[in-house]
């Protein structure tokens, strides 16, 4: 489909109807760079065998949380931290030297992933610094609760008392942006979702990096990228699907932000490696969103791996997405006298 530039007056004709899909061979024209082709053979090599080996159950999602706590040996150069405390969770919000605590001036709110039951503030930091000083916005970095000592919908709660915190510390709705990765991914419309849905007045954007957006595996189950995702195994994400949302061994549908009334969302940007089994979940989302009337803008890369720019912030493809959504918030946050932003992905 037509690539169209990220211009706020965009003609109506390219922005209803159907998604603007770009399709990006590497951060060169020659393909895939050299970095990301080490990252992409080390997880097809080392990292699936072992996800895929590894058991999902409460033991093995408590000890998952200490690689958190092993990210968190690493300094934190560059950035400024401020410490939120939430109930039951905690959050940070993180900004580059010499930006605004003013979060009235434009503010992202990051979701983290990790499937529902690991990762955390430590381990996405890198990615949150870059985002931060790409925007030169304060980024607010959530540590919703996981499981077990939780379920989904829970996750979801945690998300939106955090947006509903920036609102009333000064952030304005039509200045923040939603952004998030993998199960992150599916809390930013999921949270954008439940705001809608309690009367709390939408953000201004919306990105999701490989997001999860249904929950219901049965397509991505035969899917062709279900054989060769080097990442994410479609076993792992019916487990999380199970232990996270079911309820008496029934899934509902509405859980799942496909399946929402999407009718009204903000102007949306999602991000999907070519090889990867969620891949499918951003097609879907992006064409019921378009459906749907609201902008959006789907970026497909290959020979990347499942959430590579939060995965390694510094791979050249990743640089090129996160460039890309510094763009994206730069349009949606800014104030042109007063007048509403434009309705453009």
């Amino acid at each position: 489909m037509e690539s169209v530039p990220n211009d706020r007056h965009t003609p109506a004709e390219q922005r209803i109807g159907k998604p603007t899909v770009q399709y990006r061979p590497g951060a060169r024209l020659a393909g895939p760079s050299i970095e990301s082709q080490l990252l992409y053979q080390a997880c097809r090599w080392f990292l699936r065998p072992v996800v895929r080996m590894a058991p999902i159950n409460e033991s093995a999602i408590r000890r998952a949380a200490l690689l958190d706590l092993a990210a968190g040996m690493r300094p934190a150069a560059g950035i400024r931290r401020q410490k939120v405390r939430l109930p039951g969770f905690d959050a940070e919000v993180v900004r580059a030297p010499g930006v605004s605590p003013d979060l009235s001036e434009g503010v992202v709110l990051y979701l983290h992933g990790g499937g529902f039951l690991c990762c955390g503030l430590n381990t996405h930091r890198p990615v949150v610094a870059t985002i931060a000083k790409l925007t030169g916005l304060p980024v607010m970095h959530v540590g919703y609760r996981q499981l077990p000592d939780t379920n989904i919908s829970g996750s979801v709660d945690d998300c939106l008392t955090a947006y509903k915190w920036l609102l009333e510390n000064g952030a304005r709705a039509d200045g923040t942006v939603f952004a998030g990765d993998s199960a992150g991914g599916f809390l930013v419309f999921a949270t954008a979702l439940k705001a809608r849905e309690e009367g709390v007045d939408l953000p201004a954007g919306l990105i999701g990096l490989s997001p999860l957006l249904d929950l219901d595996c049965a397509e991505k189950s035969v899917h062709v990228n279900a054989a060769k995702d080097v990442f994410a195994p479609i076993e792992a994400l019916v487990t999380i699907g199970k232990l996270g949302a079911e309820v008496d061994g029934v899934l509902d549908p509405a859980l799942s932000p496909v399946n929402g009334n999407l009718v009204g969302m903000p102007p949306s940007l999602l991000i999907a490696a070519e090889g990867e089994v969620l891949r499918s979940d951003s097609e879907l989302m992006a064409h019921r969103l378009s459906a749907a009337g609201v902008a959006t803008t789907l970026q497909i890369w290959d020979g990347q791996v499942h959430a590579f720019p939060a995965l390694w912030p510094g791979l050249p493809e990743s640089r090129a997405v996160l460039r890309r959504i510094a763009r994206f918030v730069a349009v949606r946050v800014r104030r042109d006298d007063g007048m509403v932003q434009g309705a453009t992905a």
